[in-house]
């Protein structure tokens, strides 16, 4: 076999296996001048769900890493907190339960009965909220502006977001309410296109998820088996020489057995609220996540945040009271808060990094080609 064949079997076979994949704006792993576009848009960084005596508290956050100063471009999209209060949740299985806070018995009828949706101008301030399918809101308390980012992961840390708080009385809701399936969703104002989703703290950050964030929870689950049902007949092929980059990709895109639940947040007051029942704004997700399977961002955490044990608290004292989140961090110098790699830079590094490692799968799979030819002079010989 020549080697320019090797190497066109090497291009199509790595177009065809590794799926093209949308981005994920929740929680970017990366820092932001490494991807200043996600930073520019209202991308989501958290969904907080936790009971304050008779009140359940909705922290919903968003712009990642917030360091500039208003003017800043809210005014093009609305941010929506979704509640469905009829769906039916098993809590039977604890595994389910540590990882999901449970299972929800028929996802395809997920819907809002209820949801709050807010307008942030472009100063920063409250423009307009709709509370649609609750009682009493008038009574519910509102925040919203700049505060510290709770997200517990090391390269957040000392970075501020935009937070909108909702302290909402427990008789808003109907007579008994005992379960809450949330999710929260930016989108332009006027669109029902979905930029960014965020359901169960977490998810949508991992690679492997990444194509739900555009979806609605109802066709999270098809979704899921459809993707673990695609054709992979040439990354099955690439596998027979490649082990290292195919044991790479299913550790980081492949979806696990125990991932087919729809991506929401789930909070019972049958239980203590702990992660992944609610989200607590101490709960340390990265760790408690890491207990069932999912290391990602730990590993990210002691790696970027170049210390061990790492931290597990936000990084700033949290408020008592109402709206619970910790001051902003001081705001960085503008010429050093906006500054960031180039397009130009940013796509000589891409090209880079892809050149380098179709050069390694080439290596793999040409040494595999010859230790199989040198294979099989032997057994001739013999």
């Amino acid at each position: 076999m020549r080697l320019w064949v090797l190497v066109l079997v090497v291009l199509v076979a790595l177009t065809a296996a590794f799926p093209a994949r949308s981005s994920d704006h929740a929680d970017p792993a990366l820092p932001a001048e490494f991807n200043p576009e996600l930073v520019m848009e209202p991308n989501i960084t958290g969904l907080f769900i936790f009971p304050r005596g008779d009140r359940l508290v909705l922290v919903f956050n968003v712009y990642k890493q917030l360091a500039k100063q208003p003017p800043y471009t809210f005014g093009e999209y609305e941010f929506v907190i979704n509640m469905d209060l009829h769906s039916r949740i098993d809590y039977s299985d604890e595994t389910v339960r540590a990882r999901y806070g449970g299972h929800v018995v028929d996802s395809l009828g997920i819907k809002p009965d209820a949801s709050i949706t807010v307008h942030i101008d472009n100063n920063g301030n409250l423009e307009k909220k709709t509370v649609v399918g609750l009682e009493r809101a008038e009574e519910i308390q509102w925040y919203v502006g700049v505060k510290a980012d709770p997200f517990i992961f090391s390269p957040f840390t000392k970075s501020n977001v935009m937070s909108m708080v909702m302290s909402i009385p427990i008789n808003a809701f109907p007579q008994g309410q005992q379960d809450w399936i949330i999710w929260g969703i930016t989108k332009k104002r006027g669109s029902n296109a979905i930029i960014d989703h965020i359901g169960r703290g977490l998810r949508t950050q991992l690679p492997r998820f990444s194509f739900l964030n555009t979806l609605p929870p109802s066709e999270h689950v098809a979704a899921l088996h459809k993707e673990a049902h695609r054709d992979n007949s040439i990354r099955n092929f690439i596998m027979d020489y490649l082990a290292p980059a195919t044991n790479l990709y299913d550790a980081t895109f492949n979806l696990r057995y125990y991932d087919f639940e729809p991506d929401v947040a789930i909070y019972t007051s049958r239980f203590p609220a702990k992660f992944p029942n609610g989200r607590e704004l101490t709960d340390d997700i990265v760790g408690i996540s890491c207990t069932f399977g999912d290391c990602l961002l730990m590993e990210l955490d002691i790696a970027l945040g170049k210390n061990f044990p790492r931290r597990a608290d936000p990084g700033k004292p949290l408020s008592g009271d109402f709206p619970y989140l910790a001051e902003p961090w001081s705001v960085q110098p503008p010429a050093q808060a906006e500054k960031h790699v180039s397009p130009k830079t940013a796509v000589i590094v891409a090209f880079t990094v892809a050149l380098a490692v179709l050069l390694l799968n080439f290596y793999f799979l040409y040494t595999g080609w010859q230790a199989r030819r040198a294979l099989r002079r032997l057994k001739h010989a013999s």
